[in-house]
């Protein structure tokens, strides 16, 4: 019996320990996200989209958020604000709102995948070579491991 129980100690030890790793392992080794003025100067640049994401989306939750303004221009993507950290984040552009994942999941085939999120405290993307953004009103932050949605703001025109 004892030994049953220190195995099973060991294992669940062992477990919790790959778990951790998994989630902190891309906190540790993020880069740093883009500097104040890096993030200001794509800001200003020939805006053709803002938006906001926001921790009050209906799948976002303690785990998976995202709040902060985010800014398409015509050849890049800019976000300032803070991502709940995690593993794989990817962001998409949609042509209808989605804040659950089972809406994202049935959407994704007409998705646009823009690009790889690496640091959780802004980013800057390369636009995407696609000649008709204006179909797009809706960007996505999504965790393609797991699987989970983190958050979505809705694409309004720079004027609005």
């Amino acid at each position: 019996m004892k030994k049953i129980t220190l195995l099973l100690t060991h294992l669940m030890t062992g477990l919790a320990g790959f778990a951790a790793g998994i989630y902190f392992l891309p906190i540790l080794i993020a880069p740093k996200g883009p500097s104040e003025q890096q993030l200001a100067s794509v800001m200003q640049d020939n805006v053709i989209f803002k938006g906001e994401f926001s921790r009050n989306r209906q799948d976002s939750d303690h785990f998976h958020w995202g709040e902060g303004k985010l800014v398409v221009t015509d050849g890049k993507i800019a976000f300032q604000g803070k991502l709940a950290p995690g593993p794989d984040y990817r962001l998409y552009l949609a042509d209808t709102f989605i804040e659950t994942e089972k809406a994202f999941m049935a959407e994704k085939a007409d998705m646009l995948h823009v690009g790889y999120i690496n640091s959780f405290d802004g980013f800057i993307l390369d636009g995407p070579q696609y000649s008709d953004l204006s179909r797009f009103n809706t960007a996505i932050v999504w965790c393609e491991t797991f699987g989970e949605f983190i958050t979505s703001a809705r694409l309004v025109s720079p004027d609005s």
